[in-house]
C-alpha cells in the first residue's frame, strides 16, 4: 500500500516538527508548511491524503482555507483535521460546518492526534468504497460519490454536515436513529457537539429539501428516521 501523505499547516515551528515526527513514526509522509500560502502553492503540484490545519495562521485564517478547499472540486473531499487553541463551541461548530472532519484543541496528545488521523482516513476511504446512488421514493435522490442531492431532479445545495446527516438516515430507510447515533456517524469522536445541534441541522435540512423535507420524520423521545411515502 502506498505511503499516505499528511500535510501540516502550523506556524509554531516546534509544534510543526512534533506533529511531523509523530506522523512519520505512524508510517505517514509529512509535508510541513508554516503558512497557508506555501500550502496553496504546493496544491498546484500535488494533493495530500489528509490535512492537519491550524486556525490561527499569520497570513490567511484557517477557516477561510477550509472553506476554499471545500469549494474547489480538486480538494472538496480532502480530509481535514483542525488543530487549534480556540476552544469555544462556536468556533468548533463553524469549523465542522465548513467541512472539517475532526477538531482537536491545544494542548493535545500527539498519539491521540495520530489516532484521529487514522480514524478519519478509514472513515473517508470507506465512504469512497461504498459510493452509490440512494433513492428515497420518487422524490429524493442522493449521489454519494458526487455528494449531491436532488429533489425531483432539481439539485439542492447542502452543507457537508447536512449531507452527512441525510446520508446517515437514508442508508437505512425506516430505521430510527437517536441523536447520539447521528452525532457519532457525522462527527465521530468529537464529543463536544450537543444533541440540540442535531435538531438545528435537521430543521435546516428539512427547509432546504422543500417538499422532500417531510420524508424526515421525528420520533418523539427517540430521534429521527427517513422513509418514502
Amino acid at each position: 500500500m502506498a505511503e499516505k501523505t499528511i500535510a501540516i499547516i502550523e506556524d509554531d515551528k516546534d509544534i510543526l516538527e512534533l506533529i511531523a515526527l509523530h506522523a512519520q513514526k505512524a508510517g505517514f509522509k509529512a509535508k510541513k508548511f508554516e503558512n497557508a500560502e506555501s500550502f496553496l502553492r504546493y496544491l498546484s503540484t500535488d494533493i495530500p491524503d489528509l490535512l492537519i490545519l491550524d486556525l490561527m495562521l499569520p497570513d490567511i485564517d484557517g477557516l477561510e482555507i477550509c472553506k476554499k478547499l471545500r469549494s474547489d472540486p480538486a480538494t472538496s473531499k480532502l480530509p481535514i483535521i483542525i488543530l487549534t487553541a480556540k476552544i469555544d463551541e462556536v468556533d468548533k461548530i463553524v469549523g465542522l460546518e465548513l467541512g472539517a472532519d475532526d477538531y482537536v484543541t491545544k494542548p493535545f496528545s500527539p498519539r491521540e492526534l495520530m489516532a484521529r488521523v487514522k480514524a478519519v482516513l478509514r472513515r473517508t476511504s470507506g465512504e469512497e468504497q461504498k459510493a452509490e446512488i440512494i433513492k428515497v421514493g420518487d422524490m429524493l435522490t442522493i449521489d454519494v460519490n458526487r455528494m449531491e442531492v436532488y429533489v425531483e431532479n432539481e439539485k439542492v445545495d447542502l452543507t457537508l454536515t447536512e449531507f452527512k446527516i441525510l446520508k446517515c438516515l437514508a442508508e437505512k430507510l425506516g430505521w430510527v436513529f437517536s441523536r447520539e447515533q447521528i452525532l457519532n456517524s457525522v462527527w465521530g469522536s468529537s464529543k463536544f457537539i450537543f444533541d440540540r445541534t442535531i435538531d438545528v441541522h435537521i430543521k435546516k435540512l428539512r427547509d432546504k429539501l422543500g417538499k422532500a423535507g417531510k420524508l424526515i420524520k421525528s420520533v418523539r423521545g427517540l430521534g429521527y428516521k427517513i422513509e418514502s411515502e
